[in-house]
């Protein structure tokens, strides 16, 4: 049995269930998710802040 990542397997998933329309959803909370990652440890948290 070969362990995959969890790309893969969600790679694996989209493929099987020909489920391509989630790929800018999964882009787009990936994103999300950096953003707030970067903006509590950064010095442009106040200006990222500010935009919303």
């Amino acid at each position: 049995m070969k362990n995959k990542s969890l790309i893969g397997e969600m790679w694996d998933f989209l493929k099987v269930r020909k489920a391509y329309w989630l790929i800018p959803t999964i882009v787009l909370l990936l994103l999300v998710g950096i953003l707030i990652v970067f903006s509590q440890s950064s010095v442009l948290s106040a200006f990222i802040y500010a935009l919303f």
